[in-house]
């Protein structure tokens, strides 16, 4: 199998971390993003969102980081995709509430604005945007602190794909400025999930922990 992606990204870590976790060889094609490389048109002929990462597999390609670790996961028998119902509509709930708040609204903009553009020379942060997005980051840390005040992990107290899903983005915590000191339970989770041999095998340069 062959992942391309842009290693600083949360959705290509995440992916190379689940994959070195289960022991997946991946064979890792790096996609510049800060030189339009995934805009290319042999890029876009296995993406056409111009986004990363994409994974293909022999005749399969597939795109969206989400899609991803279920197919990865479901390649071997392993807990962090459990075979049953109620445990993987769990944690596709967690995957998709990061996908439309925690990712959508919170951390993605923060990680844009504070880090990401100050990387790529694109200026100052838009400050209005700053103050939204740290809004919605403590609205929905607000959640996710107190479930985990009841839970070690996200479902079934047990390590799941929903950890790596929602733990990614936090990885860029202090250079994105979120606001995650007064969330001492989320902060106890992520130092459990982080401290996962994998996100060390797999971690770009720039990466800095919450």
């Amino acid at each position: 199998m062959k992942l391309y992606g842009f290693p600083a990204s949360p959705n290509t870590w995440k992916v190379r971390a689940l994959a070195s976790y289960l022991k997946i060889p991946l064979e890792f094609e790096f996609v510049d993003l800060t030189k339009g490389a995934s805009q290319t048109p042999a890029y876009l002929a296995l993406n056409p969102t111009g986004r990363t990462p994409t994974l293909v597999d022999g005749d399969f390609t597939l795109w969206e980081s989400t899609a991803i670790l279920q197919y990865l996961a479901s390649k071997t028998s392993t807990p962090l995709w459990p075979n049953d119902a109620r445990s993987r509509a769990d944690i596709t709930r967690w995957q998709c509430w990061q996908l439309a708040h925690w990712g959508a609204q919170a951390c993605g903009p923060l990680t844009f604005e504070n880090l990401v553009k100050k990387f790529v020379n694109l200026g100052a942060p838009d400050q209005v945007a700053v103050a939204k997005a740290t809004e919605a980051f403590n609205k929905e840390a607000k959640v996710l602190d107190a479930h985990l005040s009841k839970h070690k992990y996200l479902v079934n107290d047990a390590l799941t794909i929903a950890d790596f899903t929602v733990a990614a983005p936090l990885f860029h915590a202090q250079g994105a400025g979120m606001p995650v000191a007064p969330y001492a339970h989320l902060r106890s989770w992520f130092e459990r999930v982080s401290a996962l041999p994998c996100w060390s095998e797999t971690a770009p340069q720039m990466a800095a922990a919450a």
